[in-house]
């Protein structure tokens, strides 16, 4: 195994577990996960930092992830909860579920990495239910123009050593141009630096 491979791996799954563990994520997730119930979907389930957060209304929960590393932290906060965790799937892209057999997804600092995010987001809409939602905690392009002039220079570094994340992506754009809408959209700086910390929430159906 070379270097990159390793870290991509076993270290980078590491330090993702660590940062998303900040004390400041726990009240978003709590908030943009509060109406979830039945099956619900998680792409980039990550090492289970949301699982916590997740109402009684939860039934069962399918998990997308790509890094095992990052499912071999999750398992002690999976043992913990009272609903099945299924791990379906590695790709967003192309999510192993069949149409309209979830009631909710959830995305939460996923869209930022994905490659073909467009991709990701026809799948998520493919997946839904009639009725069913769509839970998004992202961060990404800032409202103001000077962090956005920023965040473009940082970009190429960011996507180089935190396994292609982006820090430019408009995740209302992105939303609205794959259908989506919204009755709320909460954006807002976490904290510095706000070229890491511009973070949108938003709870969206298909339009």
């Amino acid at each position: 195994m070379g270097f990159r491979q390793f870290y991509a791996e076993r270290v980078l799954p590491v330090v993702i577990d660590k940062a998303c563990a900040s004390p400041g994520f726990s009240e978003p997730r709590a908030a943009v996960v509060a109406d979830t119930h039945g099956t619900v979907l998680e792409i980039g389930f990550g090492s289970g930092h949301n699982l916590r957060h997740y109402p009684a209304a939860v039934e069962r929960l399918l998990a997308v992830e790509p890094a095992s590393r990052a499912i071999e932290l999750a398992r002690p906060r999976i043992e913990r909860v009272s609903f099945e965790v299924e791990v379906v799937g590695l790709d967003g892209q192309r999510l192993p579920v069949d149409d309209e057999s979830v009631d909710c997804v959830v995305s939460t600092f996923t869209l930022c990495t994905i490659p073909d995010v467009t991709a990701a987001l026809a799948e998520v809409r493919r997946v839904l239910r009639p009725g069913g939602t769509f839970h998004v905690l992202e961060h990404g392009l800032a409202d103001d123009e000077g962090v956005q002039r920023w965040q473009h220079r940082v970009n190429p570094i960011q996507r180089r050593v935190a396994g292609g994340c982006n820090t430019d992506r408009h995740i209302p754009d992105l939303l609205a141009a794959s259908g989506f809408r919204w009755d709320e959209l909460h954006r807002w700086y976490a904290g510095r630096p706000k070229t890491l910390t511009a973070l949108t929430r938003t709870v969206v159906t298909v339009a």
